[in-house]
């Protein structure tokens, strides 16, 4: 006779079985992922891969370590959204671009002065971490342009994050800090050469003006007036439609500045008519037309260097103020360039994309194949700095080939104020004739800008690409009220050369 042994797994002690295995199981499952998720979000953690070079460094010295109250924030609470905000989804999205970045990349080819920049930072810095803590946005200690800059925000919310202002809080840098430069351009003269007078100029040549009671110079190049084709054709890669139609155009004589406005010739009008004391006006405000920048917010020349590299983020009042000044102490008639006169002296002749040999689609690094195999650089890199060789940053003229011209930088470094209003149909009105020295549209809210800069595709520095200034979204994060008309507090890659006319200085 067999015995027959009872089974324990089956009916109701079966299901209660599972359901303890089950309850177990998933109690284990959960402690082990929040010990794994508390693990991986340590600052021990992170930095064992993330190893850019001065994270660590620049975090004790900025005020979320090295403070009053002694509170540490720590990766995480910056750059992972809280919990009920997406915290496991993103924590799993960078955590696979990381580990990806850690296996298959060198860091040492990582560019990480550009990661730094508020361009990277957003999509590492979430904004819903910061109003976590910063509850009270209109503390007693606040200043009143901190009481105006976060009215703002709360108004522009959609436009304007935290880090736009508070970059420098999580990684210190003392080239983010937003706070005015009272002590920006006092620099101590060098022992030089100080012109007496300016350049006399009587014939149309190249000539080398020197800015009296200075010791800075710089050359202009005559350029000889004539007709061209201005805008872009309808078959040329990666046109706008703000380009065309094509139109002919007739330019006279003028000078050209070889190089865009350096920090050493800015500098120097800033030294001569800049106030400390001054308060912010409107344009309209202005009585004395030589009144030069009050000081900047920040570090207008980011860090990089002054010298010989492009002037930057001046307003294009502070361009236009510029040029009367220069005529004031020189004699001669200094001005922004027209729109057609830039184009003119960019083409330097020619009626392709660029004035040197190639393809906006060869060049372009936005086409799919471009992407995968990387775009042809040689030829342009010669000619241009733009975003594929800037390194993230201006740099000096020495760097590059002249134009056929002998101008450099036309396309690329920092893109140029020119003296028109901005319309996107403005060639439709020299349509069917020749437009004699054309100067733009009578009147408008912005102008036009040309040129191409550090942060470009090769798309946008072709010598017919066209944009235009945008005064609001350059002034977001200004506190100041009224906001500057002197400095633009968000865009790094603006700069001007000037233009010289030939009347009253050549017997025609």
């Amino acid at each position: 006779m067999k015995l027959k042994l009872k089974n324990p797994f089956k009916g109701k002690k079966a299901y209660l079985w599972l359901i303890g295995v089950g309850v177990v199981g998933c109690f284990v499952f959960i402690n082990l992922s929040n010990h794994a998720i508390e693990y991986t979000s340590s600052n021990e953690y992170c930095m064992s891969c993330h190893i850019h070079p001065h994270a660590e460094q620049s975090w004790k010295l900025s005020t979320h370590y090295n403070n009053s109250a002694g509170v540490i924030v720590n990766c995480v609470e910056c750059h992972l959204p809280p919990k009920g905000h997406g915290h496991i989804a993103a924590k799993a999205k960078h955590g696979f671009k990381d580990v990806y970045g850690k296996l298959f990349k060198d860091s040492a080819d990582f560019n990480w002065e550009d990661k730094s920049k508020l361009e990277q930072a957003k999509g590492f810095v979430y904004k819903e971490s910061c109003l976590k803590c910063h509850q009270n946005l209109f503390p007693t200690t606040l200043s009143t342009e901190g009481d105006d800059a976060h009215l703002y925000y709360l108004t522009s919310k959609q436009d304007l994050r935290c880090i736009n202002c508070h970059l420098n809080v999580g990684h210190y840098d003392p080239d983010a800090k937003h706070e005015h430069n009272m002590n920006f351009g006092k620099l101590a003269a060098a022992n030089e050469e100080i012109y007496e007078a300016a350049t006399p100029v009587t014939s149309f040549n190249n000539f080398t003006e020197k800015l009296p009671g200075t010791s800075v110079s710089f050359k202009m190049v005559a350029i000889p007036g004539g007709e061209f084709a201005m805008g872009s054709p309808k078959n040329e890669p990666l046109r706008d439609k703000d380009e065309g139609p094509v139109h002919q155009v007739k330019v006279s004589d003028f000078w050209m500045a070889e190089v865009e406005v350096t920090w050493e010739a800015y500098l120097a009008f800033f030294k001569a008519t800049s106030s400390q004391g001054r308060k912010e006006a409107t344009v309209d405000d202005e009585v004395d037309g030589i009144s030069g920048p009050t000081p900047p917010w920040g570090a207008p020349d980011q860090g990089w260097g002054k010298g010989e590299r492009p002037a930057i983020t001046m307003s294009w009042h502070a361009a236009n103020t510029y040029c009367r000044w220069l005529s004031s102490v020189t004699g001669k008639k200094y001005r922004l360039p027209t729109e057609a006169e830039w184009e003119y002296a960019a083409r330097g002749g020619t009626n392709t994309p660029y004035p040197f040999e190639g393809s906006p689609k060869d060049y372009s690094s936005r086409g799919f194949m471009n992407k995968i195999f990387g775009p042809d650089t040689i030829n342009i890199n010669s000619y241009v700095n733009y975003e594929l060789n800037s390194d993230g940053k201006t740099k000096e003229p020495i760097e590059v080939k002249a134009n056929p011209f002998g101008l450099k930088n036309m396309h690329g470094n920092v893109a140029e104020f020119c003296l028109d209003f901005y319309s996107p149909n403005a060639y439709q009105e020299y349509q069917g004739k020749v437009a004699d020295n054309p100067g733009g549209p009578a009147k408008g809210r912005e102008h036009v800008v040309r040129g191409g800069s550090l942060k470009s595709d090769a798309k946008d520095v072709r010598s017919a690409a066209r944009d235009y200034t945008k005064k609001k979204a350059w002034l977001m994060t200004d506190p100041q009220m009224p906001k500057s008309i002197w400095w633009y507090s968000d865009v790094i890659e603006i700069g001007f050369r000037v233009v010289c006319e030939t009347d009253d200085l050549i017997a025609q």
